[in-house]
């Protein structure tokens, strides 16, 4: 028997931005869970801050229109299939979909249009208004000029307690919880180094919610909500969302929801997933609030998958093996380019 033409895909892991070291650990996750789906040939490369690749040979590699990858001694093998887990830039904002899409290769997760409405707060937070999906009280903020951050500092009297969060990054960088004018000032020069963009929120108590969304076997998946408990006395920070030595405690399944909140997240779930036009996988988080409302956070389409992450616990709580949906995905790839 003739064994089966391999698919030879590309792990492009890194990114040399602020969540280069998260997106390694995520690329070792998909690594090992590929390694054993036998028609599947794996190369893994690492981007750096100036885009360049490099092997785990030491190589420095390049990807060209051609659909090739070319090593520095000028040999090639085709690229069939693409896997950007790049968290942050480039590979949440869309930047390196919308090249692969200009080279005509088939890749893992969403557009470039989703992945940039997604990665930006304020986009994210127009987009759920427009599609009827409550999400927390908000300004945002276009400069540093003084006329914008009075925007700010009236919504702190109002509010008492806010976070200041810059548009456009992910995974909490650039997150600032803020009680103080004082706290406040900092934080907005911290948020605007980050981003031309800031959003300043409501504070709110409240439980903090996961549901993982993704097709497998032809259905579209919306797993039972998830639960993040935060340490209380800090935030769900970049740091308590990586570390292996995390103070959070997460539940793979929260507990003493009603039906009717159950519900309403699956459909505001399935609301964002189609109307923002998502692809593959997302994790879409939730706030709960003291008085039993409900508002969507953010839709992060690409989540980590580190061993402590919840979109790949909550997939395996599913009952569904991520090697069987993520092979499954490239092998639907592959039959949907060759037409």
């Amino acid at each position: 028997m003739n064994s089966p033409i391999p698919i030879n895909t590309l792990l492009i892991c890194g990114g040399g931005g602020s969540e280069h070291e998260v997106s390694l650990r995520t690329a070792d996750f998909i690594q090992h869970r590929l390694a054993v789906v036998p028609d599947i040939a794996l190369t893994r490369v690492e981007m750096d801050a100036n885009g360049r690749l490099t092997g785990s040979d030491g190589e420095i590699y390049q990807l060209h229109q051609d659909r090739q990858l070319y090593r520095e001694d000028g040999t090639t093998q085709p690229v069939h299939y693409v896997i950007p887990s790049i968290h942050g830039y480039p590979g949440e904002t869309g930047d390196l979909q919308s090249q692969l899409g200009l080279f005509g290769i088939p890749y893992y997760g969403c557009g470039p249009e989703a992945s940039k409405i997604c990665f930006n707060k304020i986009t994210t937070k127009l987009w759920l208004s427009a599609l009827g999906v409550d999400n927390t009280p908000y300004q945002f903020l276009c400069s540093s000029e003084a006329e914008e951050t009075a925007k700010a500092t009236m919504a702190l009297q109002e509010w008492g307690q806010v976070f200041v969060k810059a548009s456009n990054q992910g995974s909490s960088v650039g997150c600032y919880k803020v009680s103080s004018t004082e706290e406040l000032e900092r934080a907005l020069d911290e948020a605007f180094r980050y981003s031309p963009y800031v959003l300043v929120e409501k504070c709110l108590r409240v439980r903090e919610l996961e549901v993982a969304v993704y097709p497998y076997d032809g259905e579209l998946v919306i797993t039972p909500p998830g639960e993040v408990c935060p340490p209380e006395d800090a935030f769900y920070s970049y740091e308590e969302k990586y570390n292996d030595a995390s103070r959070a405690v997460t539940h793979v399944e929260a507990q003493g929801l009603s039906d009717a909140q159950r519900g309403w997240i699956r459909e505001a779930s399935c609301r964002a997933f189609i109307g923002l036009q998502l692809k593959d996988l997302s994790r879409i988080d939730f706030f709960l609030t003291e008085e039993g409302d409900i508002y969507l956070n953010e839709v992060n389409t690409f989540p980590g998958m580190t061993s402590i992450s919840m979109f790949p616990k909550m997939m395996e709580n599913a009952g569904h093996d991520f090697s069987h949906y993520l092979s499954s995905l490239i092998h639907k790839a592959m039959k949907t380019n060759d037409q």
